[in-house]
């Protein structure tokens, strides 16, 4: 078997486990801090939006003699052209690389002469420079049906999953997608990338791979606390830890499969076939595929454990664990102590300062029988510590139901056990 593999089977059986849920402060604080430094960008810098968004002008021609998009600006620039932003594109197929000016939306004459203005220092022909114009009002109904999708996908998971799992699962989901949206547009926002119809695609083609991975994980936590409050021996967020660690290698695997080709699309769409839609949609796929997983892992399941340790019945599971785990904490201490009120020597051995260093019988004798309490009968002391004197004090259960004392040690003669502790076979002096 491989190490992933062995690695996969501890997890799932229990024998390896990594606490994700219990520590969920420390995952809640670094996605804070993430948040916070997007949303500081985001209100320093603001989004770049492409022209579909914010409306403008696109102006693109070939590049015939090596231009620079400095030398590109500059013509712009002096013919009038308001803020251009200017982009070399590589051709797919081979041919002369590609100029896009974007500017302000401008008018039919502004851009005529622009467009002369190109061409002349370029040295083309009119028709070879392409207009393109976008209003405003064209960006603005987009912006309007992004939001209303993202809306219209966020209500119908909210039914789904409360008419599948419970509403805490769907909160705890829904704040999920949040924490993936907010982190990506944070990101573009402090980075600069521009945000075009392709970044609202792949917007939301990652809210559904990470809610596809929180289900998952949800399945499994439902598998693990089902009937959960009846009488576990784990309390709910372990249980709920568990089903984390026994879909992790399943999440990690999925995952890097899903970014290979994404990855693939990225870097080779912006480093040989150039800015354009498929580095827009790889590069919005990529940041939301890494969140998703980051925060089904990390954030669906331990708020999931959060919200239901405040229920009633789960609280009471809890303090029942905890008072299971403390009295076997406890066992070994009440078999010794069961053990010294029978007269063993485990008895004897906790009460060193009776014994002297001389190691007469008599005086062991003596411990022995000082040790055995009011010479009460043996069944007391097992009464006195419950179930625990059917349990050896090496933790081996005795055959006979009652605590056998350790090889060597002396057991209580018939005159200890009369009620008047004198010898059956002797008279008594006048």
């Amino acid at each position: 078997m491989s190490r992933l593999g062995t690695l996969g089977h501890g997890l799932y059986t229990g024998r390896v486990s990594y606490d994700f849920v219990g520590k969920w402060r420390r995952w809640l604080a670094l996605s804070g801090v993430v948040i916070v430094i997007g949303l500081v960008g985001l209100g320093l810098r603001g989004l770049n939006l492409g022209i579909e968004f914010k409306g403008g002008t696109q102006l693109a021609f070939p590049d015939k003699g090596g231009y620079s998009t400095a030398e590109v600006t500059t013509v712009a620039v002096d013919a009038g052209a308001p803020e251009p932003v200017v982009q070399k594109l590589t051709p797919v197929n081979g041919g002369d690389p590609r100029f896009e000016v974007e500017t302000k939306p401008l008018e039919s004459a502004e851009a005529e002469k622009v467009i002369a203005a190109i061409a002349s220092h370029f040295q083309l022909q009119p028709n070879d420079v392409s207009n393109n114009t976008v209003g405003s009002s064209w960006g603005q109904q987009i912006t309007n049906k992004a939001i209303q999708s993202l809306i219209f996908f966020l209500i119908a998971i909210v039914i789904y999953l409360s008419i599948r799992y419970d509403w805490k699962m769907a909160a705890a989901a829904i704040i999920a997608l949040v924490h993936d949206l907010i982190i990506t547009v944070g990101i573009y926002a402090t980075v600069g990338f521009e945000v075009s119809p392709s970044t609202v695609i792949g917007l939301l083609t990652i809210l559904g791979y990470s809610l596809y991975d929180t289900v998952v994980v949800f399945d499994k936590v439902r598998e693990n606390t089902r009937d959960i409050a009846g009488g576990s021996r784990m309390t709910y967020t372990q249980s709920a830890n568990l089903a984390v660690n026994q879909t992790l290698v399943r999440s990690i695997n999925t995952s890097i499969i899903a970014l290979l080709p994404v990855a693939s699309l990225l870097f080779v769409g912006s480093g040989l076939l150039g800015a354009g839609s498929l580095k827009d949609l790889a590069l919005a796929l990529f940041i939301g595929l890494a969140t998703g997983t980051y925060s089904s892992i990390f954030i669906a399941t331990p708020l999931l454990g959060v919200f239901k340790e405040r229920e009633p019945q789960y609280q009471a599971l809890a303090r029942r664990v905890q008072a299971r785990q403390g009295s076997a904490a406890r066992t070994p201490v009440a078999v010794g102590a069961a053990a010294a009120g029978g007269g063993g020597a485990a008895g004897t051995a906790e009460r060193p300062s009776l014994r002297k260093a001389s190691g007469r019988a008599d005086i062991a004798d003596a411990d022995a029988t000082d040790a055995e309490p009011n010479d009460a009968d043996p069944t007391e002391a097992e009464s006195a510590v419950g179930n625990a004197a059917t349990v050896t004090p090496n933790g081996v259960p005795s055959p006979g139901g009652r605590a056998s004392s350790p090889p060597g040690a002396r057991r209580p003669n018939a005159a200890q056990r009369r009620p008047g502790g004198r010898p059956s076979g002797k008279k008594r002096r006048r």
